[in-house]
């Protein structure tokens, strides 16, 4: 074990560094354990119980930190080196082994060159497992008519070397391994094709290179495949996050507890559906300001007294945003203040935006918490490996976690509105072509049913990160989206939240929050659409319904609505301006925002 002194960014222990990533650091090649190989002194734990609620349980834990210069004593996460097969810079040799000065190891070989990891390694296409391309076996097998008895029964492990050579053609066909004892030679040409490793009987291990030898596994039966080392696919990471906000009862849930405790509910229920139901429904509705449809709706429930449970973590924070936003002025302290603004309040701006919000929320402090629930690998359809691997039943699994401070914008949107504008045909057509899109693509599911809410708002978010990275000071790919879009909901929700949040310090500097007041708000607004209104790519983007991963976008690239993936609940996926903006004989959720501006200012463009 070699200690090797390299500082991370806390956020980078989830995301690129985080468990089963290959990284890259001072010229070795290393790979990250799942937690159960961290040590629990020196990891804090985090809380956060809307988190581990939606994780199923389990623990928190945040990556040990320090602060100075790393020094024998301080914490630090333990990474093993893959790949193990490595070649000498200088001589080529490969070698598995590390080489020791004075006791101390050194990534060096005999020849004083430096050892550099082998360029490729194999992963299965269905389990998520990874492991080292076994050279020597590999150099030693093959079909073609060359290879001899002696080849075969060659046991030179330390004559095998790496070569470069032009003379044998250019790309992979210039790479060699060869072995120095029976001159056996193959070109990496023959590694990567799809079943070039079965051919040569190489299988999967059906495990993680960090786990030891003589760890029980589960035979894995999937092909492997030799991939470049710093491949994409080779790691697809699992991550969740919740903002931790006291949730607040949906207005439904408040309204079924006053109808349940009110004085004549009994009354109802023994009427059970009778002559006086409606009447007394009636009184009731009256009463609490709610439809008497909806009274008679909860007593006649088979299940009365059953709760309706919170889908997803998002319900929740839809709830208490909206519960601050009628509050107005926000003076309390803690982890979660934010200043409400109702449409009443807006004195500037077109009427068109006036129509379509109901509220903005000036986030002033947010808090964070992110988890790594695992990950996959090849492919999103692989198999899912957990970050904490102990099979130990007592154990509580640990994910990686990180807390992080920050500030937002909330936007809320008018639902009397919204639903008048998904009711139009072109608008379900336009939005149909998404669904049937993410139905029929396997690993799509985990991405939100794109109905036209969604997609219009989704876009929204999208033009105003661009646009807020000119006049707030942080750069796009600081800023995280938040969609808030179904109508499927007891309460329907229909809202973005714009935030920015640090990991490594307790708050952010305050740029953002100060654009969330309406007078700053709305021209930022207006600039955004006029900004998405014309794409440089068009008429081909505006046109299109075939753009990016697996053609889950519309009208959408990267010149007009883009973002970076990092700061996209859904990687880029689900955007199209003519939902937004209109287009041809779709009507867009803001298309009368521009227009009306322009008419009044005829020098915006």
């Amino acid at each position: 074990m070699r200690k090797i002194k390299h500082d991370l960014r806390l956020s980078e222990t989830l995301s690129p560094f985080g468990v089963g990533a290959i990284v890259d650091v001072l010229g070795e090649s290393l790979i990250a354990p799942d937690t159960s190989w961290w040590d629990r002194q020196t990891a804090p734990e985090i809380t956060c119980d809307r988190l581990v609620a939606q994780l199923g349980g389990g623990i928190l834990r945040q990556a040990p930190s320090h602060a100075g210069r790393a020094g024998t004593d301080t914490t630090s996460l333990l990474y093993f080196r893959f790949p193990a097969w490595r070649f000498c810079e200088r001589c080529g040799r490969l070698s598995q082994l590390t080489g020791t000065n004075k006791g101390k190891y050194q990534n060096k070989c005999a020849c004083n060159g430096a050892l550099v990891p082998m360029r490729y390694v194999a992963v299965c296409e269905k389990g998520s497992h990874i492991q080292d391309v076994p050279w020597f076996m590999w150099t030693h097998r093959g079909n073609d008519e060359g290879i001899t008895a002696e080849n075969r029964l060659c046991r030179a492990v330390s004559e095998l070397r790496f070569e470069r050579s032009s003379k044998h053609g250019e790309g992979l066909a210039s790479l060699r391994v060869v072995c120095g004892k029976c001159n056996r030679s193959r070109s990496l040409t023959e590694l990567v094709g799809k079943s070039s490793l079965l051919r040569d009987g190489v299988r999967c291990a059906g495990k993680q290179p960090w786990e030891p030898k003589n760890t029980v596994v589960t035979p894995c039966d999937s092909l492997l495949r030799a991939v470049q080392r710093g491949a994409t696919g080779n790691y697809i990471a699992d991550r969740v996050s919740a903002l931790d906000i006291p949730e607040e009862k949906p207005k439904s849930q408040e309204i079924i507890e006053k109808v349940r405790t009110h004085d004549l509910y009994q009354r109802l229920v023994d009427d059970n559906g009778g002559p006086r139901s409606e009447q007394i429904a009636g009184w009731i509705a009256e009463e609490l300001g709610a439809s008497s449809e909806s009274v008679l709706a909860i007593a006649l429930s088979s299940n009365s007294e059953s709760e309706p449970q919170l889908l997803d973590l998002k319900d929740g924070e839809w709830a208490a945003f909206i519960k601050k936003i009628e509050s107005g002025r926000d003076n309390t302290a803690g982890d979660f203040v934010v200043d409400g603004w109702q449409s009443s309040q807006f004195t500037t701006g077109p009427v068109e935006l006036h129509q379509a919000l109901t509220g903005v929320g000036q986030v002033r402090r947010v808090r964070e918490v992110r988890a790594l629930r695992g990950f996959r690998r090849h492919s999103p359809q692989s198999e899912f490996i957990r970050a904490d691997l102990d099979k130990d039943p007592k154990h509580r699994p640990a994910y990686p976690s990180l807390e992080l401070f920050g500030e937002g914008i909330f936007l809320q949107f008018n639902e009397d509105v919204i639903a008048e504008w998904e009711a139009h045909p072109a608008v379900r057509a336009r939005a149909g072509i998404l669904i049937e899109r993410r139905n029929h693509t396997e690993w799509a599911h985990r991405l939100d049913v794109p109905e036209p809410r969604f997609i219009a708002l989704h876009t929204l978010a999208h033009i105003l990160v661009r646009r807020l990275a000119f006049a707030s000071g942080y750069s796009s790919a600081s800023l995280s989206e938040r969609i808030y879009a179904n109508s499927e909901r007891a309460d329907n929700t229909a809202g973005i939240l714009i935030y920015t949040a640090a990991g490594d310090a307790q708050g952010t500097l305050g740029g953002l929050v100060r654009l969330g007041a309406p007078k700053q708000l709305f021209p930022l607004l207006i600039a955004a659409l006029n900004d998405a209104d014309v794409c440089s790519n068009d008429p081909v983007c505006i046109e299109s319904d075939r753009q990016g991963s697996s053609q889950l976008n519309l009208s959408a690239c990267h010149g007009c609505a883009l973002v970076s993936e990092t700061s996209c609940e859904t990687s880029n996926r689900l955007l199209d301006r003519q939902l937004l903006l209109g287009g041809s004989e779709v009507p867009g959720l803001l298309e009368a925002v521009l227009p009306s501006i322009r008419r009044s200012t005829p020098t915006l463009s």
